[in-house]
């Protein structure tokens, strides 16, 4: 995707200042909120396979725990910032609470290019990484996750590696793992099943029918690929563009989200797809379309593009896609847009599953923790939109009202120590 200079931490803070404005906090509730409780910063060396030894940079910062211990994933990736780092935390902080789960938010990332790697470089990465974050992780402190560029397996040997630091085994530090080592049914699923109930219910605020509906997705990842595969099996809807690193593919009679599965394993590529033109990134954005779901990297909705952007529905996937210029022109231009810290909250949902799964040593079948995401988006989304409604505001803010609002009346409980 292309990389876009736009300061991430900066537009979090701004969302965060607009909501906190419009609910009258004080100048001591903001201060508290707008920063980091804790960033730690790791250097650390790595011996790669042919003997030499790399010095890899890592973080995970912690936003705010007061209503529960930090929770966020950890990305590998050559573009990882502190200032990015922090703007995740900050958007997981109210992710969790907009959908009512005990959480804080927190994020971690080490600047690399996994792809690059081999997988035993991978794995010596990781359980350096995870030795060094150890001083914050814990599953009563801080439970990480899977995000860009890391999986089920990296999870298995971060948890494998703290629990040889504790000499047992702690499945609860991180969530996102094989189902072997402890990890959830439904959670390879969560985020993307998340984004397509939401989806769902804004198809019948709109009173759109999802049959109808053609569908352009950036990005062709884990959330991408599931959230393509779940809106042609379930909803019906038609998908018309998908895009990766390599760029996108268009056909506006629709594509076969197991044909282009097939290929990108096939060929490492969305690229080359049969019975589709190629479109890049910047133009897949820009496709007719009823619902764009961007499900890639942030800031690729800016003041820059969004005037050229037309669909209906715009369903945030991705952490942070729109800047607020963006925001302001698809409110102005009608456009309805379903916030990240709701649209995708899908997978840090199922991961408190996970979580509370591994403490109890009790394990849920599929389609209940289906049934119990389900229940909790349709719940927030809702809350949400009765939110925007009472204010006359678009749905960024009603969910950014609600979640900082539960954030703020933790921390004012809890008060200030000493």
């Amino acid at each position: 995707m292309a990389i876009n200079l736009i300061n991430p931490y900066e537009v979090a803070v701004a969302q965060f200042d607009e909501a906190a404005e419009r609910l009258g906090l004080s100048q001591a509730m903001r201060a508290i909120l707008r920063k980091p409780k804790r960033e730690l910063i790791v250097n650390f060396p790595v011996r790669m396979d042919n003997g030499d030894v790399e010095i890899f940079t890592g973080y995970r910062v912690q936003h705010n725990i007061n209503r529960g211990p930090a929770k966020g994933g950890i990305r590998y990736s050559p573009e990882v910032s502190l200032d990015e780092v922090r703007a995740l935390a900050m958007w997981m902080t109210w992710k969790c609470a907009v959908v009512g789960i005990p959480f804080g938010g927190a994020k971690g990332g080490v600047i690399c290019d996994p792809h690059k790697m081999s997988s035993s470089e991978l794995e010596r990465l990781t359980r350096r990484y995870a030795a060094e974050i150890s001083l914050l992780i814990g599953p009563d402190s801080d439970i990480p996750a899977p995000d860009m560029n890391t999986n089920p397996q990296v999870m298995a040997w971060i948890m494998d590696t703290y629990s040889m630091h504790k000499g047992y085994s702690v499945p609860a530090v991180i969530t996102g793992k094989p189902l072997g080592v402890g990890g959830s049914e439904g959670r390879m699923e969560a985020t993307a099943r998340g984004v397509m109930v939401v989806t769902r219910e804004a198809l019948l605020d709109l009173k759109l029918d999802p049959q109808e509906c053609s569908v352009v997705i950036q990005g062709f990842g884990n959330v991408g690929s599931i959230t393509a595969r779940l809106l042609q099996d379930e909803l019906h809807c038609k998908i018309v563009g998908l895009s990766d690193i390599s760029g996108g593919v268009y056909n506006p009679r629709g594509i076969d989200v197991y044909r282009a599965l097939r290929h990108s394993k096939e060929h490492g590529a969305l690229r080359g797809l049969p019975d589709s033109e190629p479109v890049s990134n910047a133009q897949l954005l820009e496709l007719p379309c009823d619902i764009l779901i961007p499900a890639a990297l942030e800031n690729q909705l800016t003041g820059k593009n969004a005037a050229r952007i037309h669909p209906r529905l715009i369903i945030e996937a991705a952490n942070g896609p729109s800047d607020p210029d963006a925001d302001r022109i698809f409110n102005d231009a009608g456009v309805v847009v379903v916030p990240d810290i709701l649209a995708n909250a899908g997978g840090v949902t199922v991961s408190y599953f996970e979580w509370v799964q591994d403490l109890q040593h009790f394990f849920w079948a599929e389609n209940e923790v289906n049934d119990r995401l389900e229940t909790i988006m349709k719940r927030a989304y809702r809350s949400v939109v009765q939110k925007a409604e009472e204010q006359d505001i678009h749905l960024r803010m009603g969910a950014y009202l609600l979640a900082v609002a539960r954030v703020a009346e933790a921390t004012e409980l809890r008060g200030v120590y000493p």
